[in-house]
């Protein structure tokens, strides 16, 4: 039986052992215990950006990530891969490259979803500890209803 490609595909990607840095794997744990709609698929990158390429791409692919781009701790960014790409210097992730390298590899072999938003959350502590930091765990249910939003479901925040 042909497996159905997905209209979401939601990764999160992250080191949970060092605080902020595992964000995106936290905001996947929660997206876990919600009931989303059969078509959304949730995948937990880990520290390895090269799973991207190996997903199956559904209209739609959603990152979740930390990212410094010299806002206060916990704010929240929406950009698109192309604007990582622009951006150098002035927003960073641990993982942008593999993102945005795996992205065009994705493209090259026919894969590439029609659309891709990378959801970033500016941390406040990149240290070892597998807890988020106070700020982080607060804005957490923000972060997750920004990811929602983009599913286009409902917030239960």
């Amino acid at each position: 039986m042909k497996e159905k490609t997905p209209r979401v595909v939601v990764i999160g990607v992250g080191n949970l052992i060092q605080k902020d840095e595992g964000v995106g794997i936290h905001a996947i744990r929660s997206l876990q215990e919600m009931d989303l709609p059969a078509d959304v698929k949730l995948v937990d990158g880990g520290t390895s950006p090269d799973l991207i390429a190996y997903t199956k791409a559904g209209d739609k692919m959603i990152i979740i990530d930390c990212a410094t781009a010299g806002g206060e701790a916990g704010e929240i960014y929406r950009f698109k891969p192309e604007e990582l790409e622009a951006s150098r210097g002035t927003l960073t992730s641990a993982h942008e490259m593999g993102v945005v390298e795996n992205l065009k590899l994705m493209e090259m072999t026919g894969n590439k979803p029609k659309e891709t938003v990378i959801i970033g959350i500016e941390p406040a502590e990149i240290d070892w500890g597998m807890e988020l930091s106070p700020r982080l765990e607060a804005k957490l249910p923000e972060l997750v209803g920004a990811v929602l939003k983009e599913i286009g479901g409902k917030n239960p925040f």
